[in-house]
């Protein structure tokens, strides 16, 4: 089962994918988590990429591709896998097409999970997370019980670059100007199914596991 997530960022792709791993036994692959192992640990494809991100841009797609076309060769994607962030554009797109084509399989699934502009910026500008152990807060819907402070190691707790309000509209123009043609491309692959994606995340999982197991 090859499952595509596609949002807008912020729309909760990756909380959905960590879900139907949970729930499907493949894995989720996010282009998030590979590019902060790699800035984490110095790598000269870490420092490539994070010059982008740290502007709300996308990573180039030389950078990307190969990286996730290696990833999903590993033996634990065998049997299908979660993309999350991949594909972005219609390059990386007919790339996995072609790489999935010689395996004689394909994209079974894109899932599109709809979401307005200004509800992502809300809910990304309200972000918080621990400066020590990285656990996230919002200054709405998760408060911590000190204002400020981490409930878990006492922390402060601060706000990401690319979750300022100038940063996020920036990746929002991005997003539409260079993903959005995917949910076409998708819609003519036969693919794409599309859910409201400020829907509960129960909601959603079972939404998309009727879509899943029909």
């Amino acid at each position: 089962m090859n499952i595509v997530m596609l949002g807008a960022p912020g729309a909760g792709k990756g909380t959905v994918a960590k879900k139907l791993q949970e729930e499907y036994k493949i894995p989720h692959i996010s282009t998030g988590d590979i590019f902060r192992e790699n800035i984490k640990n110095g790598t000269e494809l870490g420092l490539k990429a994070k010059s982008f991100m740290d502007k709300g841009e996308l990573v180039p797609d030389e950078i990307t591709i190969n990286m996730l076309l290696d990833r999903i060769e590993k033996d634990d994607a065998k049997e299908g896998f979660i993309l999350d962030g991949f594909p972005r554009t219609i390059n990386q797109a007919e790339a996995l097409k072609i790489k999935l084509n010689e395996k004689n399989t394909k994209v079974e699934y894109a899932i599109l999970l709809d979401t307005k502009d200004e509800d992502i910026i809300k809910r990304l500008s309200g972000r918080r997370v621990c400066e020590n152990c990285g656990k996230p807060y919002h200054i709405e819907t998760l408060k911590p019980k000190t204002d400020g402070i981490c409930d878990d190691c006492n922390n402060k707790l601060i706000q990401r670059k690319d979750d300022t309000i100038e940063v996020i509209k920036d990746r929002l123009n991005v997003y539409h100007k260079q993903t959005q043609p995917l949910v076409d491309y998708y819609q003519n692959e036969k693919v794409l199914h599309t859910i409201d994606g400020f829907q509960s995340l129960d909601a959603e999982i079972i939404e998309i596991k009727k879509i899943l197991n029909k």
